[in-house]
């Protein structure tokens, strides 16, 4: 990140002080733009959700230093979690642990758990340290991504201006950090329940994929199950940009690049990871975008943005390899094309 796009102490400053009066902040991490408030502080929770019009049993994740004591959030902190903490952070891992009794039910949706998670961004770690230090060692950001609820997550500060402009006018900081490093939310391991012999359970993939994981536990974590605690970004519609968005396999593909299934008089563009037909429908735009699974991911939420502005009446996406390395891709596309599926 070059210093030139970074937030200064003077802003860091003013946005710590923000966050101490219940008010709300906009910051980068690795990941993407987070819309921050006191973890400590229900009402300022509150405005979060009121802000993204999020469902208020939907948790967010609260954010800490390097140096934080995690027994102040945590009812208890098992040696899986220390061994992934120590391996992961700072990083895109969120643990979900036992929420401490005194920890407010309104970060987590009023379950028992609560997710944390340390991040790297040296923008998000500066702001951390220095509300951190105004709360009396204990801050904690409660910070989900900064765009409403279900829409495409930011990964520059221009998306959180756009997307909150009653929020900027009104004085929220948004914090300077530059274009996300990895582009998608971090990966959610749960770890609430090993005390009821349930071990780790992967309810979000990210860029820590569950091999990593493995490595580090000895055992790849579970999917979730009935009984898995919610988890933000996990509805089955989520991610969406708001021209319509569909999935479309390679045979499906060929046929509309020629033409075939186009409906009349529509403007599509396709992102595609494979290389362009030598011939088109010019009612088709191909988009090219990365093959490597991490260089598509840093750029798919920041391309999404960048077409809905193009006035096209659909984007298509070329549907990428089922294959482990790509299942963080596959599950916020996946998610964002649900968001135009007809409901059954």
């Amino acid at each position: 990140m070059s210093q030139a796009n970074a937030a200064t102490d003077e802003e860091i400053d003013h946005a710590a002080r923000v966050l101490l009066r219940g008010g709300l902040v906009a910051f980068p991490t690795e990941t993407v733009y987070g819309l921050g408030a006191d973890a400590e502080d229900p009402r300022a929770v509150a405005r979060i959700y009121a802000a993204k019009g999020r469902p208020s049993n939907h948790p967010v994740i609260v954010h800490v230093a390097p140096e934080a004591d995690l027994g102040y959030w945590t009812r208890d902190m098992p040696a899986q979690a220390r061994a992934l903490i120590d391996a992961f952070w700072p990083g895109p891992l969120t643990l979900i642990l036992k929420r401490a009794p005194h920890v407010d039910a309104a970060v987590s949706g009023g379950q028992d758990s609560v997710g944390v998670r340390c991040p790297s961004h040296p923008v998000a770690q500066r702001l951390l340290r220095a509300f951190a230090a105004l709360k009396g060692g204990h801050g904690g950001v409660a910070g989900p991504s900064a765009n409403r609820f279900g829409h495409v997550s930011p990964t520059r500060a221009e998306h959180v201006l756009g997307e909150f402009p009653e929020q900027v006018a009104a004085g929220m900081p948004v914090l300077q950090g530059g274009p996300a490093d990895v582009g998608i939310e971090s990966t959610i391991v749960d770890l609430s329940r090993l005390h009821e012999g349930v071990g780790p359970v992967l309810l979000r993939p990210g860029h820590i994929r569950p091999e990593d994981i493995a490595r580090v536990l000895g055992e790849l974590p579970s999917a979730p199950d009935a009984a898995a605690p919610r988890a933000s970004g996990t509805l089955k519609a989520h991610y969406a940009p708001q021209t319509p968005l569909e999935l479309v396999d390679r045979a499906t593909l060929e046929a509309l690049v020629v033409g075939v299934g186009l409906p009349a008089g529509s403007r599509c563009v396709v992102i595609g990871y494979t290389p362009r037909p030598l011939e088109m429908d010019p009612a088709l735009t191909w988009q090219p975008v990365s093959a490597d699974p991490a260089q598509y991911a840093h750029a798919i939420y920041s391309l999404m943005r960048e077409l809905d502005g193009r006035g096209y009446t659909k984007i298509l996406v070329e549907a990428p390899p089922r294959t482990p390395e790509w299942d963080a891709v596959n599950d916020r596309i996946g998610r964002a094309a649900a968001a135009f599926q007809p409901e059954r």
